[in-house]
C-alpha cells in the first residue's frame, strides 16, 4: 500500500520540474476549487474558467509559494481572486442560480416524509429569499460566508484565503448571517 504524498512534497517535486506532481495537486484540489468558484460565480462555465485560471496562476507562481500556509489555503486564495477578477471583468454582480445539484447547504431544507403543498411552496419561497439575499451581499461577505458555512473552513483559514485579519473576517461573516436572518424573518414563524 503506497503512502500518499503530502501537498508540500508534491509542490517541491513540481518545482523540480516533475509535471506529474503538479497534475496530482490539480486532481487533488480541482473539485473543491470548482465548488468554491461555482458558488462565487454562480455559473458552471465561469467556474470552469476560474478553475483553469487558478491552476495556471498557481503553476506560474509555484516558485513564490513559500509554504507558510497550506497549499489548499493558497490555491483557495488564488481561486477567490480569479473569481472576483472574472466578476469585475464581466462588469456585473453574479446572479444566484437555482441549481442545487450538490446540495450546497444554503437552502433551508424543510424535511418531511410527505411534504404538503404548503411546505413545498414555503421551501421554494425560502430558497428564493436566500438566493436573493446572497446576491445582494458584497463579494467579501458572500465569500467569507460560503467559506465558513458551506466549505466549513475555520476563521483563521478563511482569513488566510481572503488576506484579511481574523476580526475583519468574522465581521464579514457576521454581516452576511445578519442579513440572511433579517431577510428570512418574515417566514421564520412558518418554518416550524
Amino acid at each position: 500500500m503506497a503512502v500518499e504524498e503530502s501537498d508540500a512534497d508534491l509542490v517541491e517535486r513540481a518545482r523540480g520540474g516533475v509535471s506529474d506532481a503538479f497534475r496530482v495537486l490539480v486532481e487533488r484540489h480541482s473539485r473543491s476549487v470548482f465548488r468554491l468558484a461555482y458558488r462565487m460565480t454562480l455559473n458552471e462555465f465561469d467556474a470552469d474558467d476560474v478553475v483553469q485560471e487558478t491552476f495556471l496562476r498557481a503553476y506560474r507562481s509555484l516558485g513564490r509559494f513559500d509554504g507558510r500556509s497550506e497549499f489548499g489555503t493558497w490555491i483557495y486564495r488564488i481561486a477567490v481572486n480569479c473569481s472576483l477578477d472574472l466578476q469585475r471583468a464581466k462588469g456585473k454582480r453574479a446572479e444566484i442560480g437555482t441549481s442545487d445539484e450538490e446540495g450546497d447547504g444554503l437552502t433551508a431544507t424543510l424535511a418531511a416524509h410527505d411534504p404538503t403543498p404548503d411546505r413545498v411552496a414555503l421551501s421554494g419561497q425560502v430558497r428564493q429569499i436566500v438566493d436573493e439575499t446572497l446576491a445582494e451581499l458584497s463579494p467579501m461577505e458572500r465569500t467569507a460566508f460560503l467559506l465558513r458555512h458551506v466549505e466549513g473552513m475555520a476563521v483563521p483559514q478563511i482569513s488566510a484565503v481572503l488576506g484579511r485579519n481574523n476580526g475583519a473576517t468574522k465581521h464579514s461573516i457576521f454581516r452576511a448571517v445578519r442579513k440572511l436572518r433579517e431577510a428570512l424573518r418574515p417566514v421564520a414563524g412558518t418554518l416550524r
